[in-house]
């Protein structure tokens, strides 16, 4: 069945329209989308207090179990449903919860960091960066960790410069080479989602 099911990963800095751009491709093929967040990835860290897990590094690849993630979107590229991990931003700790996900002919994969591991990148068809500037990106970050995750202002601008924009240019920009298009502005770049879109239906088209 994996024939049938197009990968799509969908990579970029923190705040560069990775989100915009997937909601765009899950609008126009309703029903036909499975997304596959690294972020439900983050491992559980039980063992330690909240403020001991707010000060970990969320921006290496070492702060997220990806053996898992490839291991759940193996399974699903093989025609077999999984129980996604469900990760607490407010918390900074793995949720109890799980979502359980179907196979669909097509899977969107995305995270800052997917391309940067070899085994979850060779599992995708296409591979999409997204590109877009680094103060926009931050002011984006901003508006989205204090309004949807209950952060301070302080807290945010701190993890972005001792963690998010070094391991940003160590681990995400570097990881730009293994793309097969950069998409600058995301989901607001007409022409390359059109390109985009076009190559799914044709996906689509030939496995009818």
């Amino acid at each position: 069945m994996a024939s049938d099911i197009l990968v799509i990963g969908i990579a970029g800095g923190t705040g560069s329209g990775k989100t915009t751009l997937m909601r765009n491709i899950m609008a126009q093929f309703e029903g036909m989308v499975t997304v596959l967040s690294h972020d439900n990835y983050y491992k559980r860290h039980d063992e330690l207090t909240f403020e001991e897990r707010s000060s970990l590094n969320y921006d290496e690849p070492a702060a997220i179990e990806t053996s898992l993630m490839v291991k759940h979107l193996t399974a699903l590229k093989a025609g077999q449903a999984i129980d996604c991990p469900v990760y607490d931003f407010t918390r900074h700790n793995r949720s109890d919860e799980t979502i359980h996900l179907e196979p669909r002919p097509v899977i969107v994969v995305e995270g800052i960091l997917i391309f940067e591991n070899k085994p979850l990148r060779e599992l995708m068809d296409i591979r999409l960066f997204v590109d877009t500037d680094a103060d926009i990106r931050l002011c984006r970050r901003i508006k989205r960790d204090v309004n949807k995750r209950g952060r301070t202002l302080e807290s945010v601008l701190t993890q972005y410069q001792t963690t998010v924009k070094p391991m940003h240019e160590k681990y995400v920009e570097p990881s730009k080479k293994y793309a097969n298009l950069v998409v600058p502005e995301g989901g607001k770049n007409i022409v390359a989602l059109d390109m985009i879109l076009g190559r799914i239906q044709r996906h689509l088209d030939a496995a009818k």
